[in-house]
């Protein structure tokens, strides 16, 4: 039975494909199209899960959808009607073709220019917005019984999700609804502070560190009010996000209290930065209260974490360190990509009764390329090109000297964070390295931190409480001692996001990371991903060889092959 789920039409548009339980793709449309955080039709990637396996949508059964339009439909014509007059301006900015894009997605599909060799006979089926983030943790995680918590902005109605799974049911135990939001009130402090909803929250998250959290968190506080009882209510005075279709998210009286809003690009001040702080405490404040009301109701060892809060890393360590759970897993994809996946294995494993993906590889299921394209990619742009008896050998030299590497290998990974096939890499120990990085490769904000990678087996004797985290979502604390031996991926506050590597997980990537450990006594690489500011991760050698030639990249990794530009000190021709 061929499945393909499917998220779209609002942002971080994604498709899976499952051959019953099995995961044969899991790919973000962002990465095909170039357009970071898309909410178009995920046609490109749908292309190529299937071509890649030599199936076409004759093949496919059903097709999930990650929302019930009708409910979503419903829930924001009650909006409007709700908040009138206030949201008569919304009620005529709204687009009503782009909510009913929703219903439509069985036509798109079958208008998409997707190569069908017989006639079309897949089953749409819809699954709620929040049952498919909580099945794309659950049922990939190696749990028999867990608490589920989904926080993200919105589903149809649903804003924060509690819930539990055993074996391969799922149910729902509360609900907060809007407009009260945890994850809608942290983008509009985001939007406030000059950044993009959806898409900048990690700058804010980053950005915390650098401010005094006592300054505004009462203000907060009195805004974003919380219960012992899993209840959130969101003061409606200082938003706007209700009122006026996403397009204006705070209000004059949060203005008035907290300040104008932070043109983009201009200076960050202190009240910033203290804003920035603040936030981040009360939404951990918030989940820890979430969690506590969630494991009264499920009194289990194991906690599931999905939506797009749940990217919060920061938030994640915390929940980890004081939360009632001892163990957490988060899957790379947790914002609404991942539904993608959700829903198809909800289907699958939830309706169907087919038995749970059991060790299933969830990272590294996007395209992969052969040796010749890539050869052809290099030296089609005039690269040249060594081709080291060991690759992991000769890259972890290259870092050893200081040089920073792009990395391409494999199929790509899913998710935000790079995982170590899509990423690139440089010398942890340079103090100067986080500034040159970020201003001479990535060209982004001067605050933002850099992430490391570790050998899982030596995690604990470099950072503080370490678990396994080899999705890149947790942080822990840098050992005070080891801070001065790894600069570059230790954040203000001695922090770092750290990714644990195992050679099970990725063996190439872990033996980059021992051949480099071998060199420097050091087992830790700053890993950031493979893009520059504003665009997507590389997906093709082509995209690969681009980023490379636009940015001060020393060499690039290309699979099996070392590239250097023309006249760059190093390499063979």
């Amino acid at each position: 039975m061929i499945v393909l789920g499917i998220s779209g039409y609002a942002h971080d548009s994604a498709i899976a494909l499952l051959d019953g339980p099995r995961i044969l793709a899991f790919a973000e449309q962002e990465r095909f199209n170039r357009e970071k955080h898309t909410g178009a039709f995920p046609a490109e990637a749908l292309r190529w899960a299937l071509a890649s396996h030599g199936l076409d949508l004759s093949d496919v059964d059903e097709v999930v959808f990650y929302m019930r339009p009708w409910a979503l439909i419903g829930q924001r014509t009650w909006e409007v009607l709700r908040y009138l007059p206030r949201s008569l301006p919304a009620f005529l900015e709204r687009r009503p073709g782009n909510a009913f894009r929703f219903v439509t997605v069985g036509r798109q599909l079958r208008r998409a220019g997707i190569p069908a060799r017989r006639g079309h006979r897949f089953r749409l089926r819809h699954v709620d917005h929040h049952l498919a983030h909580a099945a794309s943790t659950f049922f990939v995680s190696e749990f028999d019984e867990a608490a589920i918590l989904s926080v993200d902005g919105a589903g149809e109605r649903i804003t924060t999700w509690f819930g539990r799974g055993v074996g391969s049911r799922i149910e729902r135990l509360h609900a907060i609804a809007l407009p009260h939001s945890l994850g809608l009130f942290y983008s509009a402090v985001t939007h406030h502070l000059g950044f993009r909803p959806w898409g900048g929250e990690g700058k804010v998250m980053g950005l915390a560190p650098y401010g005094d959290p006592q300054r505004f968190y009462g203000g907060l506080r009195e805004i974003v009010r919380w219960s012992d009882d899993g209840q959130l209510d969101i003061d409606l005075r200082f938003i706007a996000y209700h009122l006026s279709a996403w397009q204006r998210w705070t209000s004059a009286a949060f203005a008035a209290r907290f300040g104008p809003p932070r043109v983009p690009e201009s200076e960050l001040r202190d009240e910033h930065r203290d804003l920035a702080a603040a936030l981040q405490r009360v939404t951990e404040d918030a989940a820890l209260a979430f969690l506590r009301h969630l494991h009264r109701l499920v009194p289990s060892r194991n906690l599931c974490l999905a939506g797009g809060v749940a990217l919060n890393s920061v938030m994640n360590g915390r929940l980890l360190r004081e939360g009632p759970f001892e163990r957490v897993f988060i899957q790379p994809a947790a914002n609404d990509a991942g539904t993608a996946l959700g829903a198809a294995l909800y289907q699958v494993c939830g309706l169907h009764g087919l038995p749970r993906p059991a060790g299933a590889e969830i990272v590294y299921l996007g395209p992969a390329f052969d040796d010749a394209r890539c050869e052809a990619a290099a030296r089609g742009a005039g690269l040249r090109v060594e081709r080291p008896p060991d690759v992991p050998a000769r890259a972890a030299e290259l870092l050893a000297e200081g040089r920073i590497l792009g990395w391409f290998q494999g199929r790509m990974e899913v998710g935000p964070r790079a995982l170590g096939n899509r990423s690139i890499l440089a010398d942890p120990r340079s103090p100067t390295m986080k500034d040159t990085l970020n201003h001479r490769v990535k060209r982004r904000e001067a605050f933002r931190p850099f992430a490391p990678s570790v050998l899982e087996d030596h995690a604990a004797a470099w950072f503080a409480d370490a678990r396994p985290s080899p999705h890149m979502l947790l942080v822990f604390d840098v050992r005070p001692e080891r801070r001065a031996e790894i600069p570059a991926v230790t954040h203000v506050d001695g922090t770092a996001r750290v990714q644990t590597v195992t050679r099970d997980a990725n063996p190439r990537y872990h033996a980059l990371l021992t051949a480099f450990a071998a060199r420097t006594g050091v087992p830790v690489l700053l890993n950031t991903s493979f893009n520059v500011r504003g665009e997507p991760m590389v997906c093709t050698p082509e995209d690969a060889v681009r980023c490379f030639l636009g940015t001060a990249m020393d060499a690039l990794v290309l699979g099996d092959l070392v590239c250097w530009k023309p006249g760059a000190r190093g390499g063979a021709s």
